[in-house]
């Protein structure tokens, strides 16, 4: 099941047997006065970092916090999500990270699942997190995080100003507490020391794994380092200290948290985090902070398109751009490097593919060779093969099948889910174990590898993953709802716009104001950026031969309707 590749990298690297940690601290001894993370001009170097990562982590462990307990950080990329992150790590406690967008149904099902007994939120979610926390079957602490401590003190008060007043009355009862008053008294706590264990689960992604249905995808310290360091390798560009990237990829993210923050952290480099992205603030840190490498979503780097804060701005500075998370069409690459080049960036944008099963990206297009529509060759001690779906038939190079990998970054399992993960994870003939992906592609003889479509029915919308049963289990609950169907329609900013299609209950009338009271009702139990964009009512749905609906002729009318607009 090898593959061989022309790719000038090499085949196999060593991998520190050292927790996260660690190689945070073994970095901040080399570098103690590089900057380690920047946030809105507000500098941290290595050493300040560790000593934050160290009292968060005292912290924890006053609270009670011991190895293998779940701490929930359902935070943005701001500097307390990178301490604490870091700082559970530290103690051997297990990272449970949770979208701050996620809805109050979905922060149950993480808190739940992990047996969690702290979360860490911002302040602007606080009142949907403690709606979560009091329906969880145990007491659950809020620990309660803001931004204007991080920021520099005229931005601190423009800040709260502007939007942070209205939530300082929050946490308005124990046994939440802030930030701050969490760190207290937490100076002279005998902390464990960081021991390594290969296959002991450090981190807990979410993901819809191949089924659709929420798990927890349970990572470990090893999965997390190979990853780093394979990144750089297959990058081919040495990334060390001055060198700066844009973290904007949220750290609830395989790509943002193992690219974006931890490949960048351990190899002394700075992350400029930012917490939300929008067209404008994007260009902005772009050509302020002159960072040298950009990691993101399609949509993203085809937002640079159109912004004129970056007309006649001189990109030299650019040492790499890497786009995951979504297919990169063959026309927006091109546009793209189209627009590299006439702001005299020296670079191609590169496209890898992976999952959060195996952190995120496992293979990446090279830096001197661009074959059209191909995804990349695979990173170092990773090997991909394509089997005929619903078998391990390997197929012959060039034909269609669903994608399968194995390398050190391949998680242990779902969490609690033993079923899932033997249908993801089989151990093949050759003795090793095999992600199966769940995607569609084809790898040609020099082992490039070709993206088709997803196996499952998932809609991918600004990089974030939208399954359709969920959404239309959540609409057809309603007592007016007959059935529905939802679909992605393609969108020039989102690549996908969620959009539902809705068959009411005989005698219920169709009304702008029940779409709005359905919209309203979904709020609840769906993530904000999962949420239908449009509901359209219709008498019936098309159906397929055995009576199901006909997803697809639903998604072909929608895409000759986008192909018009």
């Amino acid at each position: 099941m090898e593959t061989k590749t022309p790719y000038r990298q090499r085949d196999h690297l060593e991998y520190p047997e050292k927790t996260m940690f660690r190689l945070i601290e073994e970095t901040a001894g080399r570098v103690p006065d590089q900057i380690a993370y920047e946030f809105y001009g507000k500098e941290t170097s290595y050493a300040k970092f560790v000593e934050r990562i160290e009292k968060t982590a005292a912290a924890l462990v006053r609270f009670g916090i011991r190895q293998g307990d779940a701490v929930t950080i359902c935070l943005p990329n701001i500097p307390q999500a990178i301490d604490s992150f870091y700082a559970v790590n530290r103690i051997n406690a297990v990272s449970n990270m949770v979208h701050p967008l996620s809805s109050e149904e979905e922060i149950i099902f993480c808190l739940t699942i992990a047996k969690s007994r702290i979360i860490i939120a911002p302040d602007l979610f606080y009142e949907k997190v403690k709606r979560a926390v009091d329906r969880v079957e145990w007491p659950v602490t809020i620990v309660v995080c803001r931004f204007q401590p991080e920021l520099p003190p005229l931005e601190a008060l423009a800040f709260t100003l502007m939007k942070g007043k209205s939530y300082l009355r929050f946490p308005d009862q124990k046994p939440h507490l802030l930030w701050n008053d969490f760190l207290k008294g937490s100076s002279g706590t005998v902390l464990p020391p960081s021991t390594f264990e290969r296959n002991r689960t450090s981190v807990i992604l979410y993901s819809g794994g191949t089924s659709g249905t929420p798990k927890g995808i349970e990572l470990t310290d090893y999965n997390f380092n190979a990853l780093a360091l394979q990144c750089v390798e297959a990058i081919g560009v040495e990334l060390r200290e001055g060198y700066k990237m844009l973290s904007c990829m949220p750290i609830f993210h395989g790509f943002g948290l193992g690219v974006n923050i931890h490949t960048v952290l351990i190899h002394g480099a700075r992350c400029i985090l930012m917490p939300t992205f929008t067209m404008d603030s994007y260009g902005k840190m772009l050509k302020k902070k002159k960072p040298n490498f950009l990691a993101g979503v399609p949509t993203i780097f085809e937002a640079l398109l159109h912004l004129d804060a970056l007309k006649g701005t001189d990109l030299s500075f650019l040492c790499g751009m890497f786009c995951g998370g979504d297919s990169l069409s063959v026309e927006l690459k091109k546009k793209i490097d189209s627009f590299l080049k006439d702001h005299n960036a020296p670079i191609q944008v590169r496209e890898g593919y992976g999952l959060t099963e195996c952190v995120t990206a496992s293979c990446l297009t090279p830096r001197d060779e661009y074959r059209e529509g191909s995804i990349g060759i695979p990173y170092p001690d990773t090997s991909y093969a394509v089997v005929k779906p619903g078998t391990d038939d390997v197929l012959p190079y060039g034909e269609e099948g669903e994608i399968i990998l194995t390398g050190p970054t391949v998680m242990n399992g779902y969490l609690n889910n033993p079923e899932e993960t033997k249908e993801t994870l089989r151990k093949l003939s050759d003795g090793r174990v095999w992600l199966y992906t769940g995607d569609l592609g084809s790898m040609d003889k020099d082992g490039y590898l070709y993206f088709k479509q997803r196996i499952k029915r998932m809609i991918i919308t600004n990089g974030y993953n939208v399954y359709p049963g969920q959404i239309e289990n959540v609409l057809d609950s309603n007592p007016e709802v007959a059935y529905s169907c939802v679909i992605g329609v393609p969108d020039e900013k989102r690549m996908h716009r969620v959009r539902a299609y809705v068959v009411l209950k005989e005698n219920v009338q169709e009304s702008e104001e029940l779409k709005i009271e359905l919209l309203k009702r979904m709020e609840k139990k769906v993530a904000l950026y999962a949420l239908p964009k449009e509901i359209f009512f219709r008498k019936e749905l098309p159906k397929t031969l055995v009576g199901k609906v006909a997803y697809r002729v639903l998604e072909e009318e929608a895409g000759k309707e986008a192909a018009n607009e």
